[in-house]
């Protein structure tokens, strides 16, 4: 291969880390936001019963509270699979001899951040 074909290549390379970095990194701001909201609406539900709201609004608060809680799993696997791309691409770049970039130190990072996530949701 020509040495234009292989810059090219890397830089396809690079630009896709960098897509499956920002994947990554959307995708726990969007796990920690749904687990924000199933703690939001488990004490709207738990104030709604206390305070012994209306049944039916009470069934409909239950409702929601599903249906945030089910967001949780969903977004933990699209998390996984986007992790297991990012550390696939990042070896891609190392086996190319491509070790030392702003790119790829983040998604060094980012893979780090990734696992404690992980780690933390297994140790609750």
């Amino acid at each position: 291969m020509s040495i234009s074909v292989l810059c090219r290549v890397s830089m396809a390379t690079v630009r896709n880390l960098k897509i499956k970095t920002s994947t990554c990194k959307r995708i726990v701001k969007e796990l920690h936001s749904y687990e924000k909201e199933v703690e939001r609406e488990a004490a709207k539900t738990t104030d709604m019963k206390e305070r012994g709201a209306d049944p039916y609004d009470l069934k409909q608060q239950e409702n929601v509270l599903a249906e945030s809680r089910m967001m949780i799993p969903d977004c933990r696997k699209r998390l996984e699979a986007a992790l297991a791309d990012l550390k696939g691409i990042l070896a891609e770049l190392e086996e190319s001899d491509e070790k030392e970039a702003p790119e790829i130190d983040e998604a060094r990072n980012t893979i780090v951040e990734v696992e404690k996530v992980f780690e933390t949701s297994e140790a609750q």
